[in-house]
């Protein structure tokens, strides 16, 4: 079962009650992950799995111990303890050490939906069904994962913070292939509240794709105009908001660093359509209501019109600099003050280019230049006098995201939607739009589908 707020409570006291240190924070949660799975327009398995956990974090003497267990009877967490304080006995002085935080005043996220984590068996196969019944009529194959997770849980401080916090989330994932393999298509979203998550519509994107997707050509690789759909834009900017990183600027191991330890804080980097902020209690993103540290969380602007305005500070670095921390994003909206356009608009306006509709298998390259690699996948097209021309083979990318949000290179910008990384499964969902940029760089050829 899910801990309550009344039990993550009681299992943090008692932690703290076995423990003999001069600081300690301990921290207990319970998950619930429930999926079902299918391919080759077969179910093919259903699960369920519920777990707690328990942590804990000591300093004797400056030194630093943690340990953690799956099991929370008293032995259990007894033994946890034991072992944190044997670590840190051993250990090297924390020199990064900072007090556990006293009390904290934080603000609800309601990113709890009891009818997401409590989906039915039968309601989940219903939907799943639709959308075999859908690639059947339509001649292809389907596969996909839907799952539902539910979190709840939180910490305690030896100086008094407790927090508590829970939330859902459901997601699901379709590839819809050609018979001859040749071709295939992919969508999907995720939702913390599973009366917005529209099945029907991730089923026909994917169909839709795989079936305009076959006879595809080869084209050079080379620096092309490109429409991004709000999945590709996703699988690339998931992690954004991690680089700003006061922190690493000004050690010059960031793409917002400057010579002497200066950074780019106040600098245009990007172009005026963008703006980049994270907001705990946006409606259709709820966030964390406790940030970086177990600061609370706040609505913070990294970007406005172009201009970076916030690099984030944690406790430890704030002291070193003489600064008040920063709570960190706990989401990432993408806002633009200008025009909004369609994808069917930013087609219309393109003379030559190419629409993407995911990336895979994105890994970083130099965080100095915000550059990662990776191949697109699930849908490539030719963009030739305003229309389709004819779908493409798969392209390797190599681009930095702050070049390709640079000035002057976001030419269009779509209506934000709630959309996750491919990777991760929609699990670290962001609010992020369609984008015509002038410029991407697609370096070699793939073979992938």
């Amino acid at each position: 079962m899910l801990l309550t707020e009344q039990e993550t409570k009681a299992f943090t006291e008692k932690i703290l009650s076995f423990v003999k240190a001069d600081d300690v924070s301990a921290g207990v949660g319970s998950d619930k992950l429930s999926h079902l799975r299918f391919a080759g327009n077969n179910i093919l398995t259903s699960g369920n799995r519920v777990s707690r956990n328990a942590n804990v974090t000591v300093w004797v003497g400056g030194k630093r111990g943690a340990a953690s267990t799956n099991d929370l009877d008293d032995a259990s967490l007894k033994d946890m303890v034991e072992r944190a304080q044997k670590i840190a006995a051993t250990a090297p002085v924390d020199r990064e050490y900072m007090p556990t935080l006293g009390k904290q005043e934080y603000k609800p996220v309601n990113g709890y939906v009891e009818s997401t984590a409590n989906l039915s068996l039968s309601d989940r196969a219903k939907a799943i069904g639709s959308i075999i019944a859908d690639c059947e009529k339509n001649g292809v194959i389907g596969a996909g994962f839907h799952a539902t997770r539910v979190q709840a849980g939180g910490s305690l401080s030896k100086n008094g913070n407790f927090e508590y916090e829970r939330s859902t989330n459901v997601s699901l994932s379709t590839t819809a292939r050609t018979s001859d393999g040749q071709s295939s298509g992919y969508f999907l979203r995720s939702h913390f509240d599973t009366a917005k998550l529209d099945t029907k519509r991730i089923a026909e994107e994917a169909i839709r794709k795989a079936l305009e997707g076959r006879g595809a050509r080869t084209i050079d690789p080379g620096t092309y105009t490109v429409i991004l759909e709000p999945q590709a834009v996703a699988d690339l900017m998931g992690n954004l908001g991690f680089l700003f990183n006061a922190r690493n600027a000004e050690e010059g191991r960031s793409v917002f660093s400057l010579p002497g330890g200066k950074t780019k804080l106040g600098e245009k980097m990007f172009d005026e359509k963008v703006t980049i902020y994270s907001d705990p209690w946006n409606a259709e993103l709820p966030g964390s209501q406790s940030a970086q540290g177990g600061i609370p969380a706040q609505r913070i602007t990294l970007v406005k019109d172009g201009v970076v305005e916030t690099l984030t500070y944690n406790r430890f670095w704030a002291k070193q600099k003489g600064k008040e921390p920063t709570p960190g994003p706990v989401n990432t909206v993408f806002w633009t003050s200008g025009q909004t356009n369609t994808v069917d608009d930013m087609i219309k306006s393109t003379e030559r280019g190419i629409l993407v509709g995911r990336f895979w298998y994105i890994r970083p390259t130099d965080q100095r230049t915000a550059s990662s690699t990776g191949l697109t996948r699930d849908g490539v097209w030719l963009i030739e006098n305003g229309k389709i021309a004819y779908p493409l083979r798969n392209f390797r990318f190599n681009q930095s995201v702050t070049q390709m949000l640079g000035p002057g290179n976001v030419l269009m910008v779509g209506r934000s939607e709630r959309v996750g990384g491919s990777e991760g499964g929609g699990s670290n969902a962001s609010l992020l739009p369609a984008l015509k940029l002038k410029a991407f760089n697609f370096t070699s050829q793939s073979e992938a589908v």
